[in-house]
This record gives structure tokens, sequence and C-alpha cells, in this order.
């Protein structure tokens, strides 16, 4: 297991970043018809891998990289919808932003806490890759926002990656992209 996660954030992480740069580089209109034909894409291939079909190229990926006893792709799927919502509401520099926080976030505390995790500290979650998440997402932030305001984003972001009750790849970059739009 410990492999196939990791795996799964290195994944998350070059993804999600790519996904930030396709989000800053390009066209909002070309940005949001690309993520919604790609959720389309992504709701229909998971119904189909779920009912049992063995879809080439695509259900060998799900297998390798998707948790057990959940719907095929959804963290893909959850992080495209948390993407689009980033997309929809906010500024597109504070979109990239708030995609780099999930990136990031998510892959690095889950990295760290999955190798080094000794102390928890909520929901399964430990302190030692909360604190690698906060620290490496402020960090980066600061090379493109104020510093302050990247440390507050990077603390409310770890906090709401820790104790959110529904998918963190909905609720990360939507809490990183307030944080950014308050206090800009």
């Amino acid at each position: 297991m410990m492999m196939n996660e990791s795996l799964r954030q290195v994944v998350h992480l070059i993804f999600g970043l790519g996904i930030a740069g396709f989000v800053l580089l390009f066209d909002r209109d070309i940005v949001l018809s690309i993520l919604v034909l790609t959720l389309f894409v992504g709701f229909i291939l998971s119904d189909a891998v779920a009912r049992g079909y063995i879809i080439p190229v695509v259900s060998p990926i799900i297998s390798g990289l998707e948790r057990r006893d959940v719907a095929p792709g959804k963290g893909a799927l959850f992080f495209a919808l948390g993407a689009l919502f980033c997309i929809v509401f906010f500024a597109k520099e504070v979109a990239f932003a708030g995609l780099v926080v999930l990136s990031l976030l998510d892959s690095v505390t889950t990295l760290v806490g999955v190798r080094f995790g000794r102390t928890r500290i909520y929901n399964h979650k430990s302190l030692e890759g909360t604190l690698a998440g906060f620290a490496v997402t402020a960090a980066v932030l600061s090379l493109f926002i104020l510093p302050g305001i990247a440390i507050v984003t990077a603390v409310a972001s770890a906090i709401a990656e820790l104790v959110s009750p529904v998918d963190d790849n909905l609720i990360i970059p939507v809490v990183a992209c307030l944080s950014i739009t308050l206090l800009l």
C-alpha cells in the first residue's frame, strides 16, 4: 500500500502542477472547455470501470493508482471539479495559486505522513505530514505572492486538509483561493 500511495501522490503532484500551469498559460474559456470535457469523459470512464468494463490504458492506471473501495478515478474527478470551481469564481492567477496549493499540500502531506508520520493528530493524519505540507506550500507560494499571504494561505489550507469532512481535492483549492482573495 505504501508504494501505491506514494506513486499515487507523485502522480497527483505532477498532474496537479501541470493543470495549474495550464490554467495560468491558457485563455480562461479554453481551460473551462477542457475541464468540463475532462469531467464529462471522466465520469463516463469511471462509471464504465465501476460497472466492470475493462478499458485499455484507463483500467490499468486506475487499478494501479486508485485506493481500494472508492469510486474509480474519484480523486482525479474531484481535483478537476475543484479546479473548475476556482476557475469560474476566482481570478486566473488566484485559481493558479489555489491549484498549486492543492497539488503541493495534499501530496507532500501524504508522502511525508506515510513515510515519517509518527504523531497522529486528527483523522489518522500526522503532525509530521501536516507540518511538511504547510512548510513546502508556504515556501513555494512565497515565490509568487507576498510571504505573509503565503503563510496564512498555507496555514488555512493545511487546517482544511486536516479536518475536512469531504474530499480535500474539493476543499483545499477553494480555501486557498478564498484566503488569497481576502488577503490581497
